[in-house]
């Protein structure tokens, strides 16, 4: 028995391929690399590489799996949800005879645009259930699947589609699953998902979080969200700086998070939603300049487990 998250889309925002000056430079740096090696296979050099590098962080739209041996759940259904649709093709549900779960954090288009392109939703047989806190979640999704925005109309659908309205800190079970919706920070009406197996290993989504509650107190009853977990995915599309002056935008900095797994103790958390203007490297310089900011406050001897999310990253819980 184990818990399976996978990245599917880990971008915020919108979809954001490389530029032409970000493929030159990865190009460059790829040919030095090959010719500063001793290793002159190229199979075996390729191999070699970090996932990062050879294939940067991603450009899909969220999108995260959460899977054990008898349930499947997606949360969100952003472009990054393309990148199930193999798995999902080769098992039941290529075949008409599958269920699939999808929670919906919050609608606005990033977390959304990839759900009319998932093959799954148009075989005959399946079984798709959706869920939101939010009431609005069916009329929501039919929207999604109307003109002008999309030419196939919801009504033609052909698997059987399933609305859950779900109360926000009441858990509900998903097969073997416990979800349990926390309030998160931001603009519009927004929950994430924490997310338990039998065991009791603990996933939480805390993306499109801006961070605004962050002592306890102010947390209040969405406290429970950030404790006892072992793997957390935080919105980081911020530096400290942006986060400062974008104020009630619904987005955070690594250091909010950072600070939050400290005290929370968190096992491992993740900053996901990266922010479609900055390059992979400006992520990653980001994150590493918040890491250092939060030991100069902290103390050095405070240590963190934390990475950048990259698409298609697996954790097993």
């Amino acid at each position: 028995m184990s818990l399976k998250i996978k990245l599917l889309g880990v971008r915020g925002s919108l979809p954001t391929p490389h530029t032409k000056k970000e493929r030159r430079t990865f190009a460059v740096e790829l040919l030095s690399k090959y010719l500063d090696s001793s290793d002159k296979d190229i199979d075996s050099f390729i191999d070699s590489l970090s996932h990062p590098f050879l294939y940067g962080l991603g450009g899909n739209t969220m999108c995260a799996l959460v899977k054990t041996n008898e349930t499947t759940l997606l949360i969100d259904g952003g472009t990054g949800i393309r990148n199930y649709i193999d798995d999902a093709m080769s098992g039941p549900l290529g075949r008409g005879k599958g269920e699939l779960h999808i929670f919906m954090t919050h609608f606005h288009w990033d977390h959304i645009m990839g759900l009319p392109f998932f093959s799954p939703i148009y075989i005959p047989g399946n079984k798709i259930h959706f869920y939101a806190v939010q009431p609005e979640l069916e009329d929501v999704i039919k929207q999604v699947f109307r003109r002008p925005y999309f030419p196939v109309d919801f009504k033609t659908l052909r698997s059987s589609i399933v609305f859950h309205q779900v109360e926000a800190r009441k858990p509900f079970k998903i097969g073997d699953l416990t979800v349990t919706p926390y309030m998160l920070d931001h603009p519009d009406a927004c929950y994430g998902p924490k997310i338990t197996d039998s065991r009791g290993k603990t996933y939480s989504h805390a993306v499109d979080h801006e961070a605004i509650r962050m002592t306890a107190k102010e947390l209040d009853e969405d406290l429970p969200f950030f404790q006892g977990v072992d793997l957390m995915l935080f919105d980081a599309q911020y530096s400290v700086s942006e986060a400062a002056e974008k104020i009630n935008w619904g987005h955070s900095s690594a250091l909010k998070g950072l600070k939050l797994a400290e005290r929370e103790k968190i096992k491992k958390i993740v900053f996901a939603h990266h922010d479609p203007m900055h390059t992979d490297m400006m992520v990653q310089e980001t994150a590493e300049e918040s890491y250092v900011q939060f030991q100069n406050i902290v103390g050095k001897d405070k240590e963190v487990d934390w990475e950048l999310a990259v698409e298609g990253r697996e954790f097993i819980l």
